[in-house]
């Protein structure tokens, strides 16, 4: 056998021996590896960004990049679920709650609202570098911002930007728009560290938004019976709770309750808010129900010793459980109207208010509507007994803390878990 004869021999011998592994075999578990940490990885930026620590918001800006780097279309529409599953983890056992039933439902309803983020970004996800995918990545952001996608648009990483850039107002939005379309691009290292640097810097010098003078808010430990007690005693004690806390802190002008703390909206129970309050200087914003021929609006109402009148109806109240659009669809009514694009700033006196009532605080465009009017303060209320042994209630805060020092507005909260 000459010797190169014998060479190429040796050499096909060598390359069908068993214990060894052709590059395509090589490159395919390498691939797969790779696509389960990105998808690994978007579980962690869901949990950590969205586990209610204000603070820890910035985390989620990392999430365009894992989009970004995804092999296929597939990797990217379970990039994509990882994270708002993650995000939205507390949803089952809130529905659970609310229902008195087993975790199956919350399941089912919790991937559901999956859905529209999932599809939007697996969609928009493209192979090809360059402009495509960063301006492709941008039209992503607007869709879940706007309804119909944003309306289950939770977890928008654009919150982040109260933390990012606080007191920046509209330029700290186009920041943190920007660095999240960089993030999609190969200067995303470069754009991690920069937008590192903003969360480290935020971190060291954090403050927490203002509370207004002579503004107060309530919260409530009463459970699912919050808006369920029609009885006059429990106005009653509503109104000698008011009466209380304007007593014991000097100069409170405002008294704010949380969602449905008034239940259903009557004459009745409006001239006994109007007794209640008479010789009082002090007004009540309140959450109540109002019954209308379609359905029901869920309000905030304003009390004072001289009039009563509904402030604020709900833009976009909790999907399913209180929104219930194929009703109205089906010609059957009932369930809670969402006055989407209404009503986004309101006035008490010579005070602009950006009301946002529970879901509103999860999503992005009532928040940013209202900003639009240059607001005094931000009221923010809630019912969320539902969410007991869930990260919601913290995750609403999180979040309107992020709006108010964003755009460095004062914010009250009142919220009954």
């Amino acid at each position: 056998m000459t010797p190169d004869i014998s060479d190429r021999f040796r050499t096909a011998a060598s390359s069908a021996s068993p214990g060894r592994s052709s590059p395509s075999i090589r490159d395919h578990v390498s691939g797969h590896w790779r696509s389960a940490l990105l998808i690994l990885a978007s579980v962690a930026c869901g949990s950590l960004g969205w586990s209610g620590n204000v603070l820890a918001l910035p985390a989620v800006m990392l999430f365009p990049a894992l989009w970004a780097m995804s092999p296929s279309r597939m990797v990217a529409a379970l990039v994509s679920a990882g994270y708002f599953l993650a995000a939205s983890r507390g949803l089952p056992q809130g529905v659970a709650n609310f229902y008195s039933s087993d975790l199956w439902p919350g399941f089912l309803l919790w991937m559901a609202a999956s859905s529209s983020f999932v599809a939007v970004h697996a969609v928009a996800w493209t192979r090809r570098p360059g402009k495509e995918r960063p301006l492709r990545y941008l039209a992503v952001a607007v869709l879940m911002a706007l309804p119909p996608f944003g309306i289950t648009g939770w977890a928008h990483p654009l919150t982040a930007a109260g933390v990012l850039f606080p007191g920046w107002g509209w330029w700290g939005v186009i920041a943190a728009t920007t660095g999240l379309i960089v993030m999609t691009t190969r200067f995303w290292p470069t754009a991690t560290i920069a937008l590192g640097g903003f969360w480290l810097w935020s971190a060291a010098t954090w403050t927490g938004p203002k509370l207004p003078e002579g503004w107060r808010g309530v919260d409530f430990e009463l459970g699912e019976s919050l808006g369920r007690d029609g009885s006059l005693e429990h106005h009653r004690d509503l109104i000698d709770t008011v009466g209380r806390i304007a007593f014991s802190h000097a100069g409170t002008r405002v008294v704010v309750l949380p969602e449905s703390a008034l239940g259903f909206w009557t004459p009745t129970v409006e001239r006994l808010w109007l007794e209640g309050l008479r010789g009082s200087d002090v007004t009540v914003l309140a959450g109540a129900t109002v019954l209308e021929p379609q359905g029901y609006d869920n309000v905030m109402v304003a009390i004072s010793a001289d009039e009563a009148r509904i402030l604020y109806r709900e833009r976009m109240p909790v999907p399913v459980s209180m929104w219930q659009p194929w009703r109205v669809w089906t010609g059957q009514g009932g369930g809670a109207r969402a006055h989407l694009f209404a009503n986004p700033i309101v006035e008490l006196g010579s005070t602009k208010i950006a009301p946002l009532i529970c879901y509103e605080q999860l999503i992005l465009w009532p928040a940013l509507q209202s900003m639009l009017h240059a607001p005094d303060i931000i009221v923010a209320t809630g019912n969320g007994w539902w969410t007991a042994g869930t990260s919601i209630v913290a995750i609403q805060w999180a979040s309107t803390i992020a709006w108010a020092r964003l755009f460095s507005v004062p914010v009250v909260m009142a919220i009954n878990t």
